[in-house]
């Protein structure tokens, strides 16, 4: 038997990797399915019959990510990350709403090249997006959980990731160890502004503010901004899929973008770091 980083979600207790299969003491058991995750969500917390992201939203997502547009922003988090565990040898990085682990992998590979044993834990209620994060990252853990009860004991953590998902900063608190790090990305004030410009007839920034969060430390932002340029109609759409503007934009402005061939434009992300005291 193997332990697990992750909790039993009825009674809390560690829970051990049985060939296939999830275990606490108590015997509460969780089979991983083909692809490597294991589903941790209970039925009575769910709030649809299948949660999170669809095959659709997921497939798209990944084909955008996966040609490179963000690579600056992984590249920033890679070496965040490596900075920020430079004293742990064998750190345990959690990725809170880690969809399909295209940044996941990236963090847990930069931390191998500068010879650390990474343990590496991703939740999302996406089980579409952890089929294709639990296939870049056999050998780690992923599950379907809530971000706002994350399967995990407290203090384990030594950084805990979250990527424009939900903040639960109270869970966030519990989870990540005292001395650990937390880093949260939020889209900067200009990001996708082009794309703002063709949706919009006003466009407007996005709100930027320092938060303060109980049981952390703000430790600074790290800023990266660069300019796209997408030539191909799939990628833009996608892209469009991926932002909040997908449920809230006008049909004239969807439109626009539709008639594009090639959209250039700005992006922009803020790394906010975070130290738990």
């Amino acid at each position: 038997m193997t332990a697990s980083l992750f909790r039993c979600p009825n009674c809390g207790a560690p829970l051990e990797r049985e060939g296939r299969t999830l275990r606490c003491p108590a015997r509460h058991s969780f089979d991983m399915a083909r692809e490597g995750y294991v589903n941790l969500l209970p039925p009575n917390r769910k709030r649809s019959k299948d949660p999170g992201d669809d095959r659709d939203m997921v497939a798209a997502r990944s084909s955008f990510l996966e040609k490179g547009y963000y690579l600056p922003l992984r590249n920033a988090l890679e070496d965040l990350v490596v900075r920020r565990t430079e004293n742990v040898p064998a750190p345990v990085v959690v990725d809170s709403g880690c969809g399909e682990g295209w940044y996941t992998a990236g963090v847990h590979a930069a931390l191998e090249r500068a010879g650390r044993a990474p343990r590496t834990a991703g939740v999302d209620l996406s089980r579409y997006a952890l089929r294709r994060a639990a296939r870049r990252l056999p050998e780690e853990e992923f599950a379907v959980a809530s971000v706002y009860r994350l399967p995990l004991g407290d203090a384990s953590a030594d950084l805990l990731l979250d990527v424009f998902s939900p903040l639960a900063a109270a869970e966030f608190a519990r989870v990540v160890r005292p001395g650990g790090c937390f880093l949260y990305v939020v889209p900067s004030a200009r990001h996708l502004w082009q794309m703002k410009e063709v949706l919009y007839p006003r466009p407007y920034e996005n709100p930027v503010k320092v938060e303060d969060y109980p049981g952390f430390a703000y430790q600074g932002v790290t800023e990266i901004r660069e300019t796209i340029t997408l030539t191909e109609r799939a990628d833009i759409t996608a892209l469009f899929g991926m932002t909040p503007y997908a449920w809230k934009t006008p049909k004239e402005g969807v439109a626009r973008l539709e008639g594009l061939d090639a959209l250039t434009t700005e992006i922009g992300f803020d790394v906010h770091g975070y130290r738990r005291t």
